[in-house]
C-alpha cells in the first residue's frame, strides 16, 4: 500500500535551468509543465515529501525555490542531501527519509526523471517507482514500476501502481 510519495525536485517539479548558483536565486524558475495538475489532485489523497541532490541547495533553498512557483505547499516534508548526509542513489538516502517519515520503504513511491540516481536507488531500498522519463529515451527501465512521459499521466499512473507493477505509459520500449 503506498502511504508517501516522494518527490525529487529539479527535473521533476521546477524545471532544471542549470543556472549557476542556488535555484531559489535563479532569474527565471517554472513548474515541470502538468505537474502543478498532478500535485492537486495527489495532495489530497496521499502525503506528498520532496527529496534532492541539489549540490546548490539545502532544504531551505529548496522551500524558497519551491515558494517561488507556489509549490511549497503540496509538500509535508523536505529533504536534501546535505542534511541528510547521503546522496542518490545511495539506498540510505531514501531509507533515512523513509525512516525519518515513519513509512516503511515498500509502502512508499518515488516519482523521479533520473533513471539511476532516482529510480534504481529507491529501488534497492525496497521503494516502488515512477520514472519520468520526459526526453523518452529508449532502455529497458527494469527498475521503474511505472514509466511516465507526461506529467499529466502521474495521478492516473499511482492509481495504477497501486493495484498493479511493471506498466509503462507513453513510453517508447
Amino acid at each position: 500500500m503506498i502511504k508517501q510519495l516522494i518527490f525529487d525536485w529539479g527535473g521533476t517539479i521546477m524545471i532544471d535551468y542549470a543556472f549557476k548558483g542556488p535555484m531559489y536565486l535563479w532569474e527565471r524558475v517554472d513548474w515541470v509543465p502538468g505537474v502543478q495538475h498532478a500535485l492537486s489532485r495527489l495532495s489530497t489523497q496521499y502525503p506528498l515529501c520532496i527529496a534532492t541532490n541539489a549540490p546548490h541547495s539545502g532544504t531551505e533553498e529548496m522551500i524558497k525555490a519551491l515558494a517561488r512557483v507556489g509549490a511549497k505547499g503540496f509538500f509535508r516534508n523536505f529533504f536534501s542531501s546535505k542534511e541528510l548526509g547521503y546522496e542518490k542513489p545511495d539506498p540510505r538516502f531514501f531509507l533515512t527519509i523513509a525512516a525519518k517519515l515513519d513509512v516503511a520503504p515498500e509502502d512508499c513511491l518515488m516519482v523521479g526523471n533520473h533513471y539511476t540516481k532516482d529510480i534504481v536507488g529507491a529501488r534497492k531500498a525496497g521503494m516502488k517507482t515512477i520514472y519520468y522519463n520526459e526526453k523518452q529515451l529508449t532502455g529497458p527501465y527494469e527498475q521503474a514500476d511505472l514509466v511516465i512521459t507526461d506529467m499529466e499521466e502521474l495521478a492516473d499512473a499511482v492509481s495504477k501502481l497501486s493495484g498493479s507493477v511493471h506498466l509503462a505509459f507513453g513510453s517508447k520500449q
